[in-house]
């Protein structure tokens, strides 16, 4: 008869019951994380830059690279060079200190990704998975990384879904 007594107080108490996840919407989209500085895609896109000018993919692949502030202050040293973000970054490269960014697409570590094998043997755009940076002034992860989004993507394309082909890697 307790159980009964505390099932009834479980379900009528607010907050007590499992709550489902409210549907992604513009307004409860999850912010982009704290960047070191402020770092518009679109403007630099807009100047010619590709993906992979300053996302280089080298050696196994695992993540594309971020850009070195060497790079960046190749046009920085001339352009904008007043701005707080500029000095800052300028800073950095004195220093030999990279910036801290923080990625925002990331797979957990269990997870083998290679953006050698997606982008560069197969040839897929970057715009798969990250939606259109180039047209973002602020990047918000668009995109999941689950193994649901990936799984719909590997059959659309009938590449491998074997259990192995992703996890059997993982570092």
């Amino acid at each position: 008869m307790w159980i009964l007594g505390f099932l009834l107080l479980f379900l009528s108490v607010p907050g007590l019951q499992g709550q489902t996840a409210a549907p992604v919407t513009a307004e409860n989209v999850q912010l982009p994380p704290p960047q070191p500085l402020p770092f518009n895609h679109k403007v630099h896109v807009s100047l010619g830059l590709e993906c992979l000018s300053c996302h280089p993919i080298e050696g196994p692949g695992i993540k594309a690279g971020l850009p070195a502030e060497t790079q960046c202050m190749l046009c920085h040293a001339s352009i904008k060079k007043d701005s707080p973000a500029i000095q800052k970054l300028a800073t950095h490269q004195s220093s030999g200190k990279p910036l801290p960014w923080t990625r925002i697409y990331t797979v957990p570590s269990y997870v083998w990704f290679s953006h050698q094998s997606h982008h560069q043997a197969t040839g897929l755009d970057c715009e798969l998975c990250h939606e259109k940076v180039a047209e973002r002034d602020v990047l918000v992860k668009e995109k999941p990384t689950s193994m649901e989004f990936c799984m719909d993507c590997h059959a659309e394309r009938v590449a491998p879904t074997g259990c192995d082909f992703c996890h059997g890697n993982a570092e």
